[in-house]
């Protein structure tokens, strides 16, 4: 069976549910897949525990999902530019995991190569270690942190094949790799799809065994602060 949807809508079709977990890949608002997201936000779905780097901004990617309050709980390691997401954590009505940056990570790539738990040196004698196993290696201390794996990865690539071979482009290499293997079912939007073969095998990222299903996105890539100055 083909595994290209005709749009974000048809591709998410049978896979949303109430309670389930969502990895959505991309780093600040690049990278995002920002049409599975709406399409997301459009299912109805709620009770979702959303796995991402950050929650998007109030009007763009997972922040949508935040305002319709279908997300109950973030799995995240900045979420400093979303409004909604401060108000919602602070008056208790979500919930929040916070991980440092490489770890969440991390900890994506571990849920996709089965790797149920593995040691880091990050987050000893702060917050982030209260609750977890500690341990000792050649005199140092770590503490246990457990892999990732989402009912449903959202991830948005530079170019596929219908294969679902991916290559991702520059930022948009952070997160969407490692999440694009860490789902139970795996849907990407690309910006470009190439005929089997097309792609050079050496630049292939994600390989299409990770992948179920594909779309071709119309993508607005917002960006997120503009600085500028006088020349």
């Amino acid at each position: 069976m083909s595994k290209v949807y005709p749009d974000a809508a048809s591709a998410l079709e049978g896979l949303t549910f109430d309670g389930m977990t969502v990895m959505a890949g991309g780093f600040g608002l690049c990278g995002i897949p920002e049409n599975l997201i709406v399409a997301l936000r459009d299912s109805g779905a709620k009770d979702i525990t959303a796995i991402s780097n950050n929650a998007g901004v109030d009007d763009f990617g997972l922040g949508l999902l935040l305002q319709t309050r279908q997300i109950k709980k973030m799995i995240s390691s900045y979420v400093g530019e979303n409004a909604t997401f401060e108000r919602q954590y602070l008056n208790g009505e979500l919930e929040l995991e916070f991980n440092p940056q490489g770890t969440l990570a991390e900890r994506c790539r571990a849920g996709g190569a089965g790797i149920p738990a593995f040691y880091t040196k990050t987050g000893v004698g702060t917050m982030i270690a209260e609750g977890k196993e500690h341990k000792e290696f050649n005199g140092e201390t770590y503490i246990m942190e457990t892999g990732l794996v989402a009912d449903l990865s959202l991830v948005k690539a530079w170019k596929a094949d219908k294969e679902g071979n991916l290559i991702f482009r520059k930022t948009a290499r952070n997160f969407n790799p490692e999440m694009a293997t860490a789902g139970k079912v795996t849907v990407v939007e690309v910006e470009e799809l190439v005929e089997n073969g097309e792609l050079d095998a050496n630049d292939i990222h994600t390989p299409g065994i990770f992948v179920d299903r594909i779309i071709v996105g119309t993508h607005e890539k917002r960006i997120e602060k503009r600085t500028t100055r006088e020349a």
